[in-house]
């Protein structure tokens, strides 16, 4: 049985939604993922096991989403060999891409246990909860490679143009996860470790029955295992365009941590008004992410499959429809924000300050849909470095100064503060914009090129 897509032929916009609608689905269970943790710990377990969890969680989920932003690499280099009909030399790649990750989890394995104590006195963890986080740490970091195959597996079957594989992988590890969380925190009363147990127990249960399930397919790359040797151009080629999406990713998480210690100076109802807003936000950016993920898996594919005119077609059609959602997110979030905030919290006052946060991030959904379809067309064409230029821009040399000159205006406001976010996004899309039309004018000047030649 075969999942995967061949996407340099036939119709565009209706596989690119099927292929979007699982990665929504599984971005959705990755969020529900943690909620359940928090939720089971803070049902059965002491306060402080409930902020080890929240602060360890907060590193892993980093760390988790540097590891998917690198394996992008795979994805990308993969969809042009799929494109490009070069089965065995997409075997490699995934041998290639197992050795790497395996090696970067062992690293991490090291760094994360060797260091817990030290990471979580970075993370200001209470002293009442400081044993329990750096316990959470070192468990999660004694399963860190298990962790790392679990975002491998997806990374490559969406390479392959397959993302109900990933969404079943997901699933998977929440179902366990849950049964782990009862079993564990609520039955044993184990706290935050038990979570902890329960998270890497899930992901190698599901890992064990994906590789089950992956033997069963008919996959479009043949797999040796002496494809796990390292080959270097390949490796080069995984990190080149790896390393600048999650650099990007690492550097933007950091400009949101900055705006967060700004706003935590302004009180304690903005901290959690701008806290339960973000959690909103988390729900809301699902389908913009899994657009930037289906776009870069398009656009490789058909530029390694030398079809990109319909590269560019989907990247017109894709903005129409991301437009729309744009515009159903900002009704959302600029008109309910308040009833999106009260499925966290209760207090009339954060809820109030968490509305009025969304308020400018509803005014940043009409931009970022556009901005994640332009980004992941670019990240297809293999631009990852201009990518990651264009994010730092947008978060130092906007984001940043903005929220800090908005946060010194009395009197403060969280939506002036939040007014940050879209205008990083409208600058964002204009440097992108400028990028497309550079790019169609080599390709053009390429075609031309190659015309001329032709009739020499």
């Amino acid at each position: 049985m075969s999942d995967h897509k061949d996407f340099t032929q036939g119709k565009l916009l209706g596989p690119f939604l099927l292929f979007s609608i699982p990665i929504i689905f599984a971005l959705f269970l990755q969020s529900i993922y943690g909620a359940i943790d928090l939720l089971v710990v803070g049902r059965f377990s002491a306060p402080s096991e409930v902020s080890a969890v929240s602060t360890g969680s907060q590193v892993m989920t980093m760390l988790t989403s540097l590891t998917s932003s690198l394996a992008m690499g795979i994805t990308v280099f993969l969809s042009e060999k799929i494109g490009e009909k070069k089965g065995e030399e997409g075997g490699r790649i995934v041998g290639n891409g197992i050795f790497l990750f395996l090696i970067f989890g062992i690293i991490l394995t090291a760094v994360i246990t060797l260091a817990a104590s030290p990471i979580s006195s970075l993370m200001n963890a209470p002293a009442e909860a400081f044993s329990s986080t750096v316990k959470y740490l070192r468990i999660c970091g004694c399963g860190c490679i298990v962790i790392i195959l679990y975002n491998l597996i997806g990374s490559i079957f969406r390479g392959i143009g397959d993302s109900k594989t990933p969404l079943i992988t997901v699933f998977i590890a929440a179902c366990f996860n849950i049964a782990g969380d009862l079993i564990l925190v609520a039955g044993f009363h184990l706290g935050a470790a038990g979570a902890a147990i329960a998270t890497v127990a899930a992901q190698l249960i599901s890992v064990i029955i994906s590789w089950k399930m992956i033997q069963k397919k008919a996959l479009p790359f043949t797999f040796q295992w002496k494809y796990l040797k390292p080959v270097r151009f390949i490796l080069k080629k995984i990190l080149a365009i790896g390393t600048p999406i999650s650099l990007q990713d690492l550097l933007v998480s950091l400009s949101f941590l900055i705006i967060l210690a700004i706003v935590n100076a302004i009180g304690v109802v903005a901290s959690a008004g701008v806290g339960i807003g973000e959690k909103v936000v988390i729900f809301l950016i699902m389908i913009p992410i899994s657009f930037m993920q289906s776009m870069a898996v398009f656009v490789a594919q058909n530029r390694g499959a030398r079809r990109l005119d319909r590269a560019w077609l989907i990247l017109r059609y894709a903005s129409g429809v991301a437009f729309l959602f744009g515009v159903a997110m900002f009704v959302l979030a600029f008109f309910f924000g308040d009833k999106l905030a009260a499925l966290f919290v209760s207090d009339p006052a954060i809820i109030a300050a968490a509305f009025e946060y969304l308020k400018s991030y509803g005014i940043d959904c009409l931009l970022t849909c556009l901005m994640f379809i332009l980004i992941g067309f670019l990240n297809g064409m293999e631009m990852t470095r201009f990518v990651m230029i264009q994010g730092i821009l947008g978060a130092f040399f906007v984001r940043v100064p903005i929220s800090f000159l908005m946060s010194r205006q009395e009197p403060v406001s969280l939506f002036h503060i939040g007014l940050a976010t879209p205008a990083s996004s409208a600058v964002q899309i204009v440097i992108c914009l400028i990028a497309l039309l550079w790019l169609r004018k080599k390709i053009n000047a390429e075609k031309t090129g190659a015309s001329t030649k032709s009739r020499t």
